[in-house]
């Protein structure tokens, strides 16, 4: 994806906006305001639902939340207390059940103004059930502001984002299921649509959709092609005309390509054990949305424990992790030593300049001293807040290489990614996979779990290249 295509910024752009009670371009209201604006208040209570958290916690921090007038965020679904002095910002998906729980909150008048933002376009049915309940409990003038967001996406990278909610919603398994229903199939495929409209809505562009046919790739790119074009066949609707460079978008031949391909195509892929830094952690550790949690050693990961560990944010403001993301784990653990040596450097270097200057001393010369290497001591200053940060980021870092080397080494990855990189090159033999399997070192060290897992998923690699060879023999 292109710098002039990254999904992250308009989304940070489009919540800050929201958290600000600021009108944006790039959303619609739902078929008018249900009331008069209030003037914005100074601080707020932001109210979301499971969807929305998730969307909202891998690009904004408590700090930044609160930066942004946010002193309290709360879970829709949970018991909150009437504080009917402040407003509060919504952000939810449209269904019945949460709709049913902020028309109780204006009927018992919880808060002072309501900021409703819907994740995806909120049906007729369920704008009237608030317009109801707003003329019911005679605060329809504290209904300030009702937005139809398109948000329908978590953006975890510039490059990467997600559709799903849960691990069961859209799954391969869901999708390929001989008991899934056609109805399930349809809200499945319509899910999928929902989240691709909000990622081209977001990044105000018009795809050109590539997908095979005879699949349900291909439904997916004739659904999410309907909806694009009836959108833009609505002039006052228009989500990608929203101002002069959303117009240009239309003509350009910058366009984005979407392809869209079915899993089928190549099962191999998921289920090969990764040797890069990214892919391992979201392989052996408990990694979700940009949030990993280390247990103190490799057995705790194995068991069920009550202590939930160590938790680290891995957000693109890790300049070391964006670097090293795609790297293999041997050169990681190389640059984190090179890292720390830098560290050690600089630190040397400020506790040489501490000395040089007689600081470490309390003497008579100190103040003349000072004065007299002002330079020096400014960019000693400085440098100190970027020290901590960088300190604090090489621990990080390397807490999560020695957990990522001990669960190495527990299941024997580096043996298995091989043998796999082998199986997929079309360079091994059934023998040597039976030999893997039989290897009594393997049976001493692994756990059963571990085994069975790491087991299945090289035997599923060895069926799909097999299968594979006879589709092209």
């Amino acid at each position: 994806m292109s710098t002039t295509h990254l999904i992250t910024f308009p989304i940070i752009a489009t919540l800050k906006k929201m958290l600000t009670l600021q009108s944006s371009t790039s959303t619609t209201k739902a078929n008018g305001p249900l009331g008069t604006a209030a003037p914005e208040p100074s601080w707020k209570i932001l109210v979301y639902d499971d969807a929305g958290k998730d969307i909202i916690s891998p690009l904004l921090s408590v700090r930044e939340l609160r930066d942004l007038g946010v002193t309290l965020h709360l879970n829709l679904m949970s018991e909150r207390d009437s504080i009917s002095d402040v407003s509060a910002v919504y952000f939810t998906m449209p269904v019945l059940e949460h709709v049913k729980r902020i028309c109780e909150d204006i009927r018992k008048q919880t808060y002072d103004m309501y900021y409703l933002n819907f994740i995806s376009p909120i049906p007729r049915e369920l704008l009237e059930m608030i317009a109801s309940a707003a003329v019911e409990a005679n605060c329809v003038q504290q209904i300030a502001k009702v937005f139809d967001q398109y948000g329908n996406l978590i953006s975890l990278d510039d490059d990467l984002f997600v559709l799903k909610k849960k691990a069961n919603e859209i799954s391969y398994f869901a999708l390929n299921s001989n008991e899934v229903k056609d109805t399930q199939m349809d809200s499945m495929i319509d899910a999928i649509v929902d989240g691709l409209f909000s990622v081209f809505v977001t990044l105000s562009v018009i795809p050109i959709i590539r997908a095979p046919r005879n699949n349900a790739a291909e439904l997916v790119a004739e659904r999410l092609d309907k909806r694009i074009r009836d959108n833009l066949r609505d002039p006052r609707n228009n989500l990608f005309t929203s101002d002069a460079s959303l117009q240009q978008s239309q003509f350009s031949f910058q366009r984005p390509l979407l392809i869209i391909l079915d899993r089928n195509l190549d099962v191999a892929t998921p289920l090969h054990h990764p040797w890069t830094y990214q892919a391992l952690v979201h392989d052996v550790l408990d990694y979700q949305l940009n949030c990993v949690t280390v247990q103190d050693s490799a057995k705790d990961a194995t068991q069920k424990s009550r202590h939930k560990g160590k938790s680290f944010d891995l957000s693109s403001r890790d300049k070391f992790w964006n670097a090293q993301k795609g790297s293999p784990f041997p050169t990681v653990a190389e640059a984190v030593q090179e890292e720390l040596e830098n560290y050690k450097n600089s630190e040397e270097d400020v506790k040489r300049l501490k000395h040089e200057m007689g600081l470490d001393a309390e003497t008579d010369e100190t103040v003349y001293l000072l004065s007299d290497n002002t330079v020096k001591l400014t960019s000693a200053m400085t440098s100190l807040p970027e020290l901590l940060e960088r300190k604090s980021n090489i621990n990080l870092h390397t807490n999560l290489a020695t957990a990522l080397l001990e669960r190495i080494k527990a299941r024997r990855l580096d043996i298995f990614f091989e043998m796999e990189e082998k199986l997929m090159a079309r360079r091994s033999t059934d023998e040597s996979l039976v030999e893997l399997l039989s290897d009594p070192l393997g049976k001493e060290i692994q756990t059963s779990w571990y085994r069975h897992k790491n087991l299945q998923r090289i035997l599923s690699i060895q069926l799909e290249i097999r299968r594979i060879r006879c589709d092209y023999s």
